[in-house]
């Protein structure tokens, strides 16, 4: 085996890649060539390192060096410097938001040092394409010994024991639900995993597939044979190529080793799992309808009971478990129950991985331990909210969950305190927001979604989702009446009591928690006809303060319609007739000179042209707008 006195972790994500990973690497490899280093550096190209928004990332070790954002036009200087003079390039390196000269090691920055990997042990440290680097780290261990040291029956108890949840979003009992199919007879079980997540801003089965798609396959090893399967699918959306192709050649290997097939450790266990490609439909990560999707049907929910542990796929005994989930398996049946429940609580054990998006510093993967706060995830590992801006909320669980406060960000991440404030943990999308976010529009935009992706079936999603839209559209509209605020509550109530499966009986959370918590910016939407934050369009008006305006410009150049008008040393002033309501300028102003008035004010600001006069009107209509 061939041993190098450096080691290049090159990330190959699907965001890298997009960002330029490949070409790096290529770059690298030539320059590598051309200094004669081709002995001493080695480069991988690996999953995603998590580190998504500073992409193309990559880690030098042994030295624990982080580089963000690289450039082909930086290899040079990369391999000249640190590796062959051993001096790392500081302007590459992580420095931190408030210690612009603070230049850490790898493990001494927030983002990761703060995380404990378990379902991504092994992100950014192996190549996902080659087998035997996954099997170096311990891989199909689990499996040899669940096949060849454990009856089915201690296989279930050792999940239960670990009181691992599953992690795809209902949070239920990954044990309790291998206990139920385990008992049921019958000739043909299978055994699912479910890849088509599709909330909006989540992509953590899409990099684990991607990063250690082999931690899956094991998973799922060990679950066909505490249930008594041969035969498993992994249902992947098709926009997920880059997973599909890592997922397509695992299996492949692990044939080719004898880890799938038949006679799998010469145990007399067989089995053989084969990839589903979904279109893309979020009802489709309801289990039923996946099911129905994989045999070939329109994927629709049915009713429960049966549940699918006993009529499942193709009627017959299934089991489905997300790509999370599976990817902790190997770890509790390797090491234990006892040492998977020394992270979490008591009754949300373990880790949970999240994607961080939104307005926060640091965009990406993690992983934390459950009963962690969320005011350390979204401050201490993800920086905090960027530009001098606010916090306002964070979406936790997707567009069936629901949006969070400042005043509750010490709430423990487990599946019973996140419930409490009227989210879920869900799948783990995080979506911070600050005070630019107009709640209402937040919660008009997730229920559009959820009402674009239903299936249609039961009447209370169907209708009840669109009719809601409707009364949203209608109050970002200024159309909105007093009494649609209790309206919105009761019809929430009705659609979660009465749908068929947990797109409908979820699909209200982000209008009950907007209200619940955010209710004066309903009643500003409906009463004054005004949204404080400009983001819908027909209830605001931009215009400049004079005596707080620098005439710096910075208004003026980012503004796509050339509204703002002014010269220098001089106030400037939006020409209302050509502003689209954009914020550009809003965002763009240092001085909080750009304010944001109620759209019946934009008479008043075309037509009043002494700055003086219109300062001293705006005062006086946004003082009784207050009162």
């Amino acid at each position: 085996m061939e041993t190098y006195r450096t080691s290049v972790m090159l990330c190959g994500g699907t965001g890298c890649i997009a960002g330029g990973s490949l070409k790096l690497k290529k770059a690298l490899d030539e320059e590598i060539k051309r200094r004669d280093l081709q002995k001493e550096v080695n480069v991988v190209l690996t999953g995603c390192n998590g580190f998504c928004a500073e992409g193309p990332v990559m880690t030098v070790y042994p030295d624990d060096i982080f580089y963000e954002k690289v450039t082909v036009a930086d290899v040079p200087v990369i391999v000249e410097e640190h590796f062959i003079k051993g001096r790392p390039v500081g302007r590459l390196m992580y420095k931190e938001p408030v210690k612009k000269q603070t230049i850490p090691l790898m493990r001494e920055i927030p983002f990761f040092s703060l995380q404990v990997l378990r379902a991504l042990r092994n992100k950014g440290l192996i190549d996902a394409e080659k087998i035997d680097e996954y099997i170096a780290r311990d891989g199909y261990q689990a499996a040899a010994k669940a096949l060849t040291e454990m009856t089915s029956e201690q296989v279930v108890n050792e999940i239960k024991a670990s009181g691992l949840r599953g992690r795809g979003g209902a949070g239920f009992p990954t044990g309790m639900k291998w206990e139920f199919c385990s008992k049921v007879k019958g000739e043909q079980k299978y055994i699912l995993c479910n890849g088509d997540e599709g909330d909006p801003g989540a992509f953590m089965d899409r990099s684990v597939m991607e990063a250690d798609p082999h931690v899956v396959l094991e998973g799922m090893i060990i679950g066909a044979k505490a249930i008594g399967a041969n035969k498993g699918f992994i249902y992947v959306r098709a926009e997920y190529p880059l997973a599909v192709h890592r997922l397509q050649l695992a299996i492949a290997q692990a044939k080719e080793y004898g880890l799938l097939g038949n006679n799998i450790f010469g145990t007399g266990f067989n089995l053989d799992i084969e990839i589903y490609l979904g279109a893309g439909a979020f009802v489709c990560g309801e289990e039923t309808a996946l099911m129905r999707s994989l045999e070939g049907k329109r994927g629709m929910p049915r009713p429960r009971p049966p549940f699918p542990a006993v009529k499942g796929l193709w009627d017959c005994p299934t089991v489905l478990n997300n790509v999370e989930t599976y990817a902790n398996i190997p770890q509790i049946i390797l090491n234990g129950a006892d040492w998977y429940k020394t992270l979490g609580t008591e009754k949300s054990t373990g880790t949970k991985v999240f994607a961080l998006s939104g307005a926060i510093s640091n965009i990406g993967l993690i992983e934390v331990p459950m009963g962690i706060p969320l005011r350390k995830i979204i401050f201490d590992i993800g920086g905090g909210v960027p530009k001098g801006r606010k916090f306002k909320a964070v979406q936790l669980g997707g567009p069936s969950g629901g949006c969070i406060p400042e005043h509750l960000l010490d709430t423990p991440v487990t599946y019973e305190d996140i419930v409490q404030t009227g989210a879920i943990v869900g799948s783990g999308g995080m979506v911070v927001m600050n005070d630019l976010n107009c709640m209402v529009s937040v919660a008009k935009f997730f229920l559009e979604f959820t009402a674009e992706e239903s299936c249609g079936k039961c009447p209370p999603c169907r209708v009840g989702t669109t009719l809601m839209l409707d009364l949203l559209t209608k109050i970002t509209e200024g159309k909105g009446l007093e009494t649609d605020i209790e309206l919105l509550q009761d019809m929430s109530l009705d659609i979660i009591a009465t749908s068929l499966c947990g797109l409908g009986q979820t699909a209200p959370n982000p209008v009950l928690t907007t209200i619940k918590y955010f209710r004066d910016e309903y009643e500003s939407h409906i009463k004054e006809k005004w949204c404080k934050t400009g983001v819908c369009k027909e209830l605001c008006t931009f215009y400049i303060d004079e005596e707080k305006c620098k005439a710096c410009g910075a208004c003026k150049r980012v503004c796509p319609q050339s509204a703002v008008a002014g010269e220098k040393k001089v106030a400037h002033r939006i020409d209302q007739s050509k502003c689209i309501q954009c914020r550009s300028c809003y965002e763009a102003c240092k001085f909080d000179s750009v304010k944001i008035g109620p759209r019946s004010m934009r008479e008043t600001v075309e037509n009043i042209t002494d700055q003086s006069a219109l300062r001293d009107k705006m005062i006086e209509t946004l003082a009784g707008k207050e009162e």
